[in-house]
């Protein structure tokens, strides 16, 4: 072995492999298929089918399947094909339960083909029954299932080991490691690739995260403009662009595995991505050396070594590999090494083109390319909807009126994408029929601002969606063109935001010439005037039938609790702003803070006058209830509720470590047990059959049961109830 390793060359020591491995095809085959130690592999797969076994239950959503399935009710779908539908609710459990089975299966070892086939077999039918819940992990997710059902991921640490001798501990090509760490790599990279977009590199894209608490490290010594620029942006482009090659060298790898673990944990705190983060994780042990788990195991005591992993160092030989000694029965060149190593090229090629495959499925592009979720552009677009309305016009009676947004679906997502909308519009004109509405037209004017950019159109309100074309191979022709000559105007938003005082508010507007843009002025929303940054608007004051034509510049007083139209003549896109005053907020806070005062002056006994009954309940402790509740006056009413939720959220978020993890342990308790009580009630119904309604209600409710004293998060709650996040 000292002989081997002086002989190496300098290739072979960094790659691992030498120039003559890749000058034919023979030994190319025999590279891939190239004996590697099996334990590794093996690990990953435990970790693997653990976090995905959570994620059944999490993410995927076993713990209110009932909510996204619901039996009978009228809702609107946005498959992939729209030939797929739902099971019945009670089978929708059943496939579940086949996947949350099949990922146990991969984590023990047991029956793992068959336990990989259930899992991906039941994961992209669920995958493909909701493209609004696609995101990349999920794809990942689906992609590592089906890479591990192909490779000898149960040769190490399993259960399949124990029942087949000849198996455990057997080598496994070296291909099933080169397509992991490839296809992880292509995670890293192309998501760094595709941060070097212009808004990204710029920090439009994820500018709000600065404020998070986890960056306060970095505002002691920079700005949060420059924490945002340098390490939200900075650092996320960095780190994606060389994760993958620093992960692969030994050189570099202990500093890929601080700053990635560090970026993982960060990223496990500031985004809802269920198991994401710790999947992540799990893989950067791939790019260690393959025997890792049996020196590291080797260190524990010996009475622990029936539970552990093995540590011994004789691997079996196993036919899936090609042995270079001559002679050997393992030595032949065989069709399946052949077939692997075709494989792990063509699934590499894929792997790099999928990202850039919108060229054929036009159809699917908007302002983005592609369905969310194979392009790895992981956050680098942010998106916020000022304005969503959809009208629908009997097509015999030509009635015309207007639908709540998202009526008949539990997704926001289709206002974004173009194939969605058309879904949406063919399930609406199948519906309103029911509601004595014939042949219905839908029309859809959508507001979106993307990356900090104007609010604008992104579809052609003027279309009737349920007639208009769309194909997946043709681009969409309703679609509205992202104002991109107008990005430059993000510098100068910062500074009118930045000329405002605190409870002022601002929402900036682009037009397409020939459209108008119909508004309502709400009465809590006083002094709210439109102000022209760019081409020339007209104003039609509804109410009073009058028109005002402005030039940039111009500015105009519009009335609260009325409609106004803005129509953009000018032959070029109209910019124009609309700033306004929530005055009842603005009351409401003032009152708040006289209120805070008088109660001060009661605490430190400064408080001289008698106060009136409607003050009185101030003089109660904080958690004394029973005021908030005899309060006659709504403002102190809601004053004191504030004031306890306020001390509620104060003292969540100064809990200790274990307060903290016990109340994240008792959640997920509670959520899990859900979960696989309502499967226990639908394989029942299944199998036995549905019992009356009074016991299935009694059984439901059993399973509805949360935690003592459990109530909505205080933060949402104020949130509701004030309008804005910052308080």
């Amino acid at each position: 072995k000292e002989v081997k390793a002086q002989t190496k060359s300098r290739m072979e020591t960094l790659f691992g492999f030498r120039k003559e491995d890749l000058s034919s095809w023979d030994n190319l085959v025999a590279l891939l298929n190239r004996p590697t130690d099996p334990a590794s592999l093996g690990i990953f797969r435990c970790l693997f089918g653990l976090l995905m076994a959570i994620d059944v239950t999490q993410e995927r959503g076993l713990s209110h399947l009932d909510y996204k399935y619901l039996d009978g009710a009228p809702v609107c779908r946005f498959p992939l094909f729209n030939f797929l539908e739902p099971l019945p609710l009670d089978w929708m459990y059943l496939v579940y339960l086949v996947m949350f089975l099949g990922a146990l299966g991969i984590m023990l070892g047991c029956f793992y083909r068959l336990s990989c086939l259930m899992f991906i077999s039941t994961y992209w039918y669920v995958f493909f029954l909701d493209k609004t819940a696609w995101n990349n992990h999920s794809y990942l997710y689906g992609l590592i299932g089906f890479q591990l059902a192909i490779m000898d991921g149960n040769r190490y640490w399993s259960m399949d080991g124990l029942r087949k001798p000849s198996i455990r501990n057997a080598h496994v090509p070296l291909w099933n490691y080169t397509v992991l760490r490839t296809q992880i790599f292509i995670v890293y990279f192309i998501a760094g690739v595709k941060k070097l977009d212009a808004d990204w590199v710029e920090g439009y894209s994820m500018s709000y995260l600065a404020h998070h608490w986890l960056f306060d490290p970095f505002k002691v010594i920079l700005p949060v403009e420059l924490v945002s620029l340098l390490v939200v942006h900075g650092g996320g482009l960095i780190l994606d662009l060389t994760a993958g090659y620093l992960l692969f060298f030994d050189a570099t790898r202990p500093f890929a595995f601080f700053f990635v673990s560090y970026f993982h944990c960060m990223n496990s705190q500031l985004f809802s991505i269920g198991m994401f983060s710790y999947t992540m994780l799990s893989t950067s042990l791939l790019f260690c050396y393959a025997d890792w788990p049996r020196r590291f195991f080797a260190r524990f005591p010996s009475f622990l070594s029936s539970i552990l992993p093995l540590t011994s160092a004789e691997v079996q030989p196993s036919t899936s590999c090609l042995y270079p000694e001559v002679g050997s029965s393992a030595s032949k060149l065989r069709f399946k090494h052949k077939l692997g190593a075709v494989f792990t090229i063509l699934y590499i090629a894929e792997q790099f083109f999928m990202p850039y495959s919108h060229f054929i499925t036009k159809g699917y592009n908007n302002w983005t390319n592609g369905l969310y979720g194979y392009s790895w552009d992981m956050m680098v677009h942010s998106r916020s909807h000022q304005h969503v309305k959809i009208t629908y016009k009997d097509g015999k009676t030509g009635e015309v009126g207007y639908l709540n947004p998202g009526v008949f679906t539990q997704s926001r997502r289709w206002k974004d994408h173009g194939d969605m909308l058309k879904q949406y519009a063919t399930c609406l004109s199948g519906l309103l029929p029911r509601y004595n509405i014939s042949d219905p037209e839908i029309y859809f004017d959508i507001w979106v601002s993307i990356n900090e950019r104007f609010q604008q159109r992104i579809f052609d309100p003027r279309v009737d969606i349920v007639k208009a074309d769309w194909s997946p191979f043709k681009p969409n022709p309703w679609l509205m063109p992202l104002l991109v000559d107008l990005s430059p105007w993000r510098t100068k938003f910062q500074e009118i935001e930045g000329s405002l005082d605190n409870q002022t508010e601002i929402v900036f507007i682009a037009d397409f010439p020939g459209l108008h843009l119909e508004n309502f002025v709400s009465e809590d929303l006083g002094n709210t005037s439109v102000h022209v940054l760019q081409g020339r608007v007209n104003v039609e004051i509804v109410d009073e039938n009058k028109n005002h034509t402005l030039q940039p510049g111009d500015q105009i007083k519009v009335p609260a609790g009325a409609y106004h139209k803005v129509f953009t003549v000018s032959e070029g896109p109209s910019c124009y702003m609309y700033v306004y005053v929530n005055t009842t907020e603005a009351a409401l806070l003032q009152n708040f803070t006289k209120l805070q005062e008088i109660q001060e002056r009661i605490r430190n006994g400064t408080e001289t006058e008698p106060l009136p009954p409607e003050l009185q309940p101030l003089m109660a402790a904080d958690d004394d209830q029973e005021a908030e509740v005899n309060a006659t006056d709504p403002v102190v009413q809601l004053f004191l509720k504030r004031q306890r939720r306020m001390k509620e959220v104060k003292k969540r978020r100064e809990a200790g470590m274990l307060e903290r993890l016990d109340r994240f342990a008792v959640k997920k308790y509670y959520t899990i047990r859900r979960g696989f009580l309502m499967t226990a009630i639908a394989i029942r119904n299944l199998v036995l059959g549905l019992p009356p309604v009074e016991q299935l209600t009694r059984e439901v409710a059993f399973a509805n049961m949360k935690e003592p004293e459990a109530e909505a998060d205080p933060d949402e709650t104020i949130k509701n109830e004030m309008a804005h996040a910052e308080l």
